[in-house]
């Protein structure tokens, strides 16, 4: 049975479409899911967005317990400020991959010192909504690499 691939989303992301379009695009955050479950082929995803930086950390604990195969995160803004979802990503034994829309190293100062980096598996920005399917193809082969024998 094919392991689900956990894609969590941070603050803000549901109003994708709308918010700041010049930096973000005009692609909804449904319609990101969408790319990201055909992408993935067989492989269950789940796919889910919060505000609320408990409600993530909860889902991360999910993916340990689920297991997942790995988790793609778009933390939005608590990838500069949560230690509680760095500690509670720390404890997931799977990939992770790091997701931005924008290339954040390109961005004010203030956005530019990811928590996340410092335990993710992979980084991926500056892709757009595109990035997502880039993603979730880029987990797919992690996972099919760590299958025994």
């Amino acid at each position: 049975m094919n392991k689900p691939v956990f894609i969590l989303n941070g603050p803000n992301l549901n109003r994708l479409g709308t918010r700041e379009p010049e930096i973000y695009g005009h692609t909804t955050l449904a319609e990101i899911g969408t790319m990201c479950r055909e992408a993935a082929g067989a492989r269950p995803v789940e796919f889910r967005q919060s505000n609320r930086e408990y409600e993530i950390v909860e889902w991360v604990h999910e993916a340990i317990d689920a297991p997942a195969c790995g988790i793609i995160i778009n933390p939005a803004a608590f990838t500069f400020t949560s230690i509680a979802i760095l500690d509670a990503l720390k404890m997931f034994p799977g990939p992770i991959i790091e997701l931005h829309i924008s290339n954040i190293h390109r961005r004010e100062d203030i956005y530019q010192k990811s928590l996340v980096s410092r335990i993710a598996t992979a980084v991926i920005a500056g892709l757009g909504p595109k990035g997502y399917a880039t993603a979730v193809q880029a987990m797919n082969d992690l996972a099919e690499a760590s299958k025994p024998g």
